[in-house]
């Protein structure tokens, strides 16, 4: 009779709590909400209302008529996009950097993260991280502008070349150089900035760990793969998986700053060619058809990626 009676108590309790009113919860952690209404803000002004436009790829858009009045094509746009010439090139070019991305400068923020760890002078430490910070704050033009001091006909990098008695390159303008630059200058640009959320993992790590590892007389590359890697191997996951998501994605102004009409060939990728066929000639209808299709593509590349992940690693984002 006692224990039915306790849990009889456990229950109303229970039922109590649910039964609390939403404002009364509101008002207990008014300050949570105060500090996440800025960013449900944005997603919902910059995220979700644009999604209304998505009825522009089944539409022939025209401004002048407006959304209702539109003519409905069906999938006309799609069927555009994949018959073009262009569009094998443009979809080759987006992901063979997307692959070169996530090869190289994926890594190259854990590395960096790992050898700052490995650091035990302070001062030279943070002198470190501060120097393989600030690129991040520059913008594509100033790194362009660094880019082609360095490598233009007449740059330092060709200067160098002549004064050993070699020919100028244009590096800049030849199509088989493109990809190099571009992957380069991304690591240069973000490898320093995308490596703090690795070393605030590496953080977390117990130093305990490596302290019971050193008794046990484990050496530097033992402690590595044994404790810094596995304590890395949940942010690395997460970062992967939202990295997969934007494989249809390289950001316009980073290609479009570098690109010129002689690398179309290995440069010209799905957003400038969206900006300069579709926007360039008011084709809006045609350039939400292409957002549309990446969105997609990216959609099931994280759901993919994800149910791997959480098969083999135990880590996903959902």
């Amino acid at each position: 009779m006692k224990k039915t009676k306790v849990f009889n108590e456990a229950a109303s309790l229970q039922h109590n709590a649910r039964g609390l009113s939403n404002w009364t919860y509101f008002k207990r952690n008014h300050a949570l909400y105060v500090l996440l209404a800025p960013a449900v803000l944005y997603f919902l002004i910059f995220k979700y209302i644009p999604m209304v436009g998505l009825v522009f790829a089944f539409q022939d858009y025209n401004i002048f008529d407006g959304v209702f009045a539109s003519e409905w094509v069906g999938f006309k746009w799609f069927e555009q996009f994949f018959t073009m010439p262009q569009s094998r090139r443009v979809l080759g070019n987006t992901l063979i950097i997307n692959l070169y991305q996530l090869f190289f400068t994926f890594p190259a923020p854990i590395i960096l993260a790992c050898l700052l760890n490995e650091l035990r002078h302070v001062i030279f430490k943070r002198i470190v991280q501060t120097v393989a910070y600030l690129p991040h704050f520059f913008s594509w033009t100033i790194i362009y502008g660094i880019a082609f001091m360095l490598l233009s006909t007449k740059g330092v990098v060709n200067q160098a070349v002549i004064g050993m008695g070699g020919e100028a390159i244009p590096f800049l303008q030849k199509p088989e150089l493109f990809r190099s630059i571009i992957i380069s200058s991304q690591m240069w640009k973000e490898t320093g900035w995308s490596a703090i959320i690795f070393l605030a993992a590496l953080s977390g790590i117990s130093p305990s760990l490596y302290e019971a590892a050193q008794i046990d007389g484990a050496g530097r590359w033992q402690q590595f793969m044994n404790i810094t890697l596995p304590g890395l191997m949940p942010a690395i996951m997460i970062v992967f998986l939202l990295n997969i998501g934007n494989i249809m994605d390289l950001g316009f102004e980073h290609i479009w700053v570098f690109l010129n009409p002689l690398t179309y060939a290995t440069g010209d990728v799905l957003e400038t060619f969206t900006y300069r066929v579709g926007i360039g000639q008011g084709m809006y209808s045609f350039t939400t058809a292409i957002g549309l299709f990446k969105s997609l593509i990216g959609l099931i590349m994280v759901v993919l990626a994800n149910t791997m992940s959480k098969r083999l690693t135990g880590e996903s984002i959902y």
